[in-house]
C-alpha cells in the first residue's frame, strides 16, 4: 500500500471574489480533512487497456448485455450522458484522465519520440500519423471509466517524457493534458471534452476538443481530433470507434484524413469494426494523393506511395499496444492528495476485490465529497481555478486549455521499463 501526503494549496483572492485552486478545497473544510487524508493513504494502479483487455475480462460479469440494456429502460433517445452516473459495477477501476494519459506515456514501441526524428517533414508528417492511430486503444462493451472529479490531477513519467492531466471543468466535463519530454523533442497540449448522446439503439460520445503536438526544434505544430466512441445496445452489442480524424500542420502544408469504420457491413451487423482508412495530401492541393493509408488498427497499417507504389508498415498494434507495462509509484512524498490514483484508491480496490456494496459506498463519498465543495465555494462566492492550465473559451463554445508552465515536471508514478 502506497503512502501519500496532503497537498497543501494557496487562496488567491481578487475584490470579492475568491479563486481557490483544489489543494485549499481539500484543506478548506475541517469536516473533510480527515477523510481527504486517508485517501490520500493509497494509489491504486492498474493494467493499461491494451489488445489483451485483462482487466474486463476479469470483471465482466455473465448477463452483462440484459445489465446494460436495463440501465438505459428509462432515457429518451437523444438525452445528453455527460453526467449520467453509472453503478460501481459499471466501472473500470480507473478514473478517465487515467485513460487519457495511457495513450499517452503507455505504449510498447514508443511511437511518440519518432515524431521528432524524422530527416524531413513528409517523413516526420507520417509518424505523427502513425502515432495518432497508437493512441486507439481497445474500447470494453458494458464498461466505463470514473467521471473525473472537479480539480483532480493525473501526473505520470515515461522515461523522459512527463505527462500531466488536470481536470478542469465539470460541467462541462473538460479535461485538459499537457506533456514534454526532458530534450525538448516534444510537446502535446490537448482538452477533452466529451459529449456521449443516447440514440435509443446506441451510445455515441463524440469527443471535442483541440489535440496539438508541437515538435519544437522544427518549429511545426500538428492538430488533430480524434474518433467518436460508438457503443452499439440493438440488434447486437458492440463498441468500436468511428468517424473521421484530420490531422493537420499548417508549418509544412500537409493533411491527412482517416476514416475509422466496420468494414463490410450490412446496415451496421457483419463485418470489422477496427478498419481505418485514409489519405496524406498537401492542403493547397487536396485532389492529389501523396500516401494512401489502409489497415486495422488493433493489427497492421500500411502506408503507400501513390508515385512510386511503394508499401510500407505504417503501424503494428503488437509492437504498440500489446503488452502494456503497468505504471507504478516511485516517490510516495509527491503524491497529491488529487492524484486520480489516489482519490478513488477506494473504489477501485473495491472493484478489484468485486465488492459491490463497498464500492458503492467509496464512490458515493468521492461524488458526495465534490458535491459538498461545489456548495461551499458558491455559498462563500468563491470561483474555482484550475492548478495547472487557463480555460477558456470561444464563440462556438469550443474549449481551449493553455499550461501555466512551459514544460512538465517529473512524476511520483513512472511507467518502468519492460525489462525492469
Amino acid at each position: 500500500m502506497q503512502q501519500a501526503r496532503s497537498y497543501m494549496g494557496r487562496r488567491r483572492r481578487r475584490r470579492a471574489i475568491r479563486h481557490v485552486s483544489v489543494e485549499s478545497e481539500v484543506d478548506a473544510s475541517a469536516a473533510d480533512t480527515a477523510t481527504a487524508t486517508a485517501r490520500a493513504s493509497a494509489a491504486v494502479l492498474t493494467a493499461p487497456l491494451s489488445l489483451e483487455g485483462g482487466l474486463a475480462a476479469e470483471l465482466q460479469p455473465a448477463n452483462l448485455v440484459q445489465r446494460v440494456l436495463s440501465l438505459f429502460g428509462n432515457v429518451r433517445p437523444g438525452a445528453d450522458l455527460s453526467h449520467f452516473q453509472l453503478p460501481a459495477t459499471f466501472n473500470l477501476p480507473k478514473s478517465q484522465l487515467q485513460l487519457y494519459g495511457e495513450i499517452v506515456y503507455c505504449d510498447g514501441d514508443d511511437y511518440l519520440s519518432r515524431c521528432g526524428k524524422g530527416k524531413d517533414s513528409l517523413e516526420r508528417f507520417t509518424a505523427i500519423v502513425a502515432w495518432s492511430i497508437s493512441t486507439t486503444r481497445p474500447p470494453i462493451f458494458g464498461f466505463a471509466p470514473y467521471n473525473p472529479v472537479l480539480g483532480e490531477t493525473h501526473h505520470v513519467s515515461r522515461g523522459s517524457l512527463h505527462v500531466l492531466l488536470e481536470q478542469v471543468s465539470h460541467k462541462p466535463p473538460v479535461s485538459a493534458l499537457h506533456a514534454t519530454d526532458d530534450g525538448g523533442n516534444v510537446e502535446l497540449v490537448w482538452s477533452q471534452h466529451p459529449v456521449p448522446k443516447f440514440n435509443g439503439a446506441s451510445i455515441e460520445a463524440t469527443v471535442h476538443g483541440k489535440r496539438q503536438v508541437r515538435l519544437p526544434k522544427f518549429n511545426e505544430t500538428y492538430e488533430m481530433d480524434c474518433p467518436n466512441l460508438l457503443i452499439r445496445l440493438l440488434p447486437g452489442p458492440s463498441v468500436e470507434w468511428s468517424g473521421t480524424v484530420r490531422i493537420v500542420c499548417k508549418d509544412s502544408g500537409l493533411e491527412a484524413e482517416l476514416s475509422y469504420h466496420r468494414s463490410n457491413s450490412f446496415m451496421g451487423m457483419g463485418g470489422d469494426g477496427r478498419c481505418v482508412k485514409g489519405k496524406v495530401f498537401h492542403s493547397s492541393s487536396p485532389q492529389d494523393t501523396v500516401f494512401e493509408i489502409d489497415g486495422y488498427w488493433d493489427r497492421t497499417v500500411s502506408l503507400k506511395d501513390v508515385e512510386s507504389g511503394e508499401v510500407l508498415v505504417l503501424y503494428d498494434a503488437n509492437l504498440s499496444i500489446a503488452n502494456l507495462v503497468t505504471p507504478e509509484v516511485k516517490e510516495e512524498e509527491g503524491l497529491s492528495s488529487t492524484e486520480s490514483t489516489v482519490v478513488w484508491s477506494e473504489v477501485s480496490e473495491a472493484i478489484l476485490a468485486k465488492d459491490w456494496e463497498k464500492a458503492s459506498e467509496a464512490k458515493r463519498n468521492v461524488e458526495g465529497r465534490a458535491r459538498s465543495l461545489e456548495k461551499e465555494r458558491n455559498e462563500k462566492g468563491e470561483v474555482w481555478m484550475p492548478k495547472h492550465f487557463s480555460l477558456s473559451q470561444d464563440k462556438d463554445g469550443n474549449w481551449d486549455c493553455c499550461p501555466l508552465e512551459k514544460s512538465v515536471r517529473p512524476a511520483p508514478i513512472v511507467v518502468p521499463s519492460p525489462s525492469s
